[in-house]
This record gives structure tokens, sequence and C-alpha cells, in this order.
């Protein structure tokens, strides 16, 4: 074969045949380049409120992120205020407004989700079906609570029993109870709330579901079991007449599961307060990387663990809000 053959075979090859022969083409990729593991402990304590869901946002953090552990400690929304603003922790659960003199001493309360107190009594009161015909008027509550006007469940259900109510309240600083008061009526806080005082929120739950003439309030992951999705055991959530007229109607039966509760705290038909936002607390503007990582992802990824813990998760605009004060905070 002459030259001239070999050059006119040349110049009929496909361009990319020439380009193989004489670079071969690779299908390898540049290995990923992923950011740094977090690690390191987060420190929590305070409202047994927010308790349930700070633990399985723990555990769905650290599934993520195994360098990460967590402490994390009950103790009521005053603990946790108290142990932020001391530095004892990291992020303080509060389940209440933050006072302006806890703002003075460097306060900064972000939103992560909402759940409401719910007024509770024992399944075994002798008058449950009058109780569930007529509920329970925040004028009622209220003579109960506050005044002492109202010292037998017969006041309350318009009959003659003299049987007496057996109040219970929170003896730890609480939100629950700080909410309770306020939908009472302002200005009352918990120390204005007659009753004998009981440590915590199981306590609570635990003293009602032991009494059949008891009255008390819970958070509402204390009343109703996660998994069935019904009221606990030995605790029954009191219909609240919201509009005083002495039935229990259509639109105030909102206590049959979790879920149905939850859907009226989102629509506003069960009031605020007792529904309120739950929030972290940490002293001053969070600027450590790993914090504000966490917080990060409790309001966006996080989130999708919220219904299925048993809480209420807030709206889109209020996490958006809350995620973009964060990033500014580290500017």
């Amino acid at each position: 074969m002459n030259s001239k053959t070999i050059l006119l075979l040349l110049l009929l090859l496909p361009a990319t045949a020439f380009l193989n022969f004489t670079k071969p083409v690779t299908t390898s990729k540049e290995p990923e380049i992923l950011p740094a593991a977090l690690s390191g402990k987060i420190t929590m304590s305070g409202a047994y409120a927010l308790y349930p869901m700070a633990v399985k946002w723990a555990e769905e953090f650290k599934r993520i992120n195994p360098g990460v552990t967590f402490d994390i400690q009950g103790g009521g929304a005053g603990k946790g205020m108290t142990d932020v603003l001391s530095g004892t922790v990291h992020f303080g659960m509060v389940s209440r407004d933050i006072s302006p003199e806890e703002v003075k001493k460097g306060a900064y309360g972000i939103a992560v989700c909402k759940d409401a107190v719910i007024p509770t009594i024992n399944p075994n009161n002798p008058y449950i079906d009058l109780i569930k015909q007529k509920g329970i008027t925040r004028q009622q509550f209220y003579k109960i609570f506050i005044t002492g006007e109202i010292t037998t469940w017969g006041e309350v259900l318009g009959n003659k029993s003299m049987k007496p109510i057996k109040l219970f309240t929170r003896s730890d600083a609480a939100g629950a109870a700080e909410s309770w008061a306020k939908f009472l009526g302002a200005p009352y806080k918990q120390e204005d709330l007659l009753g004998t005082g009981v440590y915590a929120d199981p306590g609570l739950a635990q003293a009602v579901s032991k009494d059949p003439l008891a009255l008390g309030y819970n958070n509402i992951n204390f009343v109703y079991d996660n998994v069935s999705r019904k009221p606990q055991p030995g605790l029954f959530p009191c219909p609240i007449d919201l509009n005083g007229n002495r039935i229990y109607d259509a639109n105030e039966k909102v206590y049959a599961t979790l879920d149905a509760i939850n859907d009226a705290i989102l629509s506003g038909a069960y009031p605020s307060p007792p529904a309120r936002n739950l929030l972290l607390v940490t002293k001053g503007r969070p600027t450590n990387a790993l914090q504000v990582a966490f917080l990060k992802w409790v309001l966006s990824d996080g989130q999708k663990f919220v219904d299925q813990a048993g809480f209420v998760k807030l709206p889109d605009e209020l996490l958006k809000k809350e995620a973009a004060a964060l990033s500014t905070s580290q500017n």
C-alpha cells in the first residue's frame, strides 16, 4: 500500500477514532469533596413540653452526624431559662413567652414548633357523662383555679353533688402553668393558680390518673399516646365549652385523638393560649457553628419529624424568618 492510499484512509477515519487512538477516553469521575463532618456536644434543659421533640431531633441529627452528642434534661421551662442564661447549657427549652427581664439578660428565642396545654380529668370521674355533654367554661375554670369560688363538681355541672374537685397544679416553674394561667385571663401567672402542687408534667399526669375526682392540666404529649394517638390510660382531655352555652358543641369536639387536637391548634379552633409556640433559647444570638447548623436543620429538614412526634408544625413563613435570622447572626 503506497503512501497516498494510507493518507486517504486516514482522512476518511472519523475524528473520534483518531482521538480515541491518541488519547483514551475515561469515564471515571473525580472523587466528590464532602464538607467536614460535624462533631461536638450540644446540651439542653427545660420544658417537658419540648423534651420529646428535642429527643427525636437529637436522634435524627446524630444519625446523619455521628460525631455529635447530645445531653438533654427536663426540669421545666424555668430551669431551662435559668440554665441557658447562666451558661450551663447551650439551649434552654422554653414553652412560654420570654419576659422583658430575660431579654435584657440576653435570652434569644427561636420558635421551633407548637403545642398546647389541655385540662385533664380522670376517665373514672363519676360525672364523666355530664362533663362530656356540657364541658367546662373558661369562666368556671377561672373560678376553680384563680378565685376558688368553685370547689365541688356539683357547682360545675349544676347538680347537688358535694363531691370536691381535687385540684392539681405544677410546683416547678413551668410554661404549661404559665400558659394555662394566661388562658384564664391576663395578667395571671403560674403563682396565681390554686391546687396541690406537683412536680413536672409526668407527675401531674400521674396525680390526675390516680384520683377519680381530680382536675389538672398537661401538655398534649403527656395526655396522648404518640403511637395510638389516643389519650393515655388514666387521663381524659376535659372539654372546654368555649362559647359558654353549656353544650359541648360539634365544633368544640377536638379532643378524640392527638391528630384532631393538633388540627384544632393549627386552625385556631383550639385557642392560643393555651396553645403556644415552643422555643429553643440561647444566650445572645447564636454564632457557634455546630449550634447554628443544628438550629437550621431543625427549622428545615427536622420539621418532617414534628407531626410524627405529636407536635404542630409552624407556618413556613415563620420558619424561614427564624432561619434567616440565624444566617444573619453568622455574618
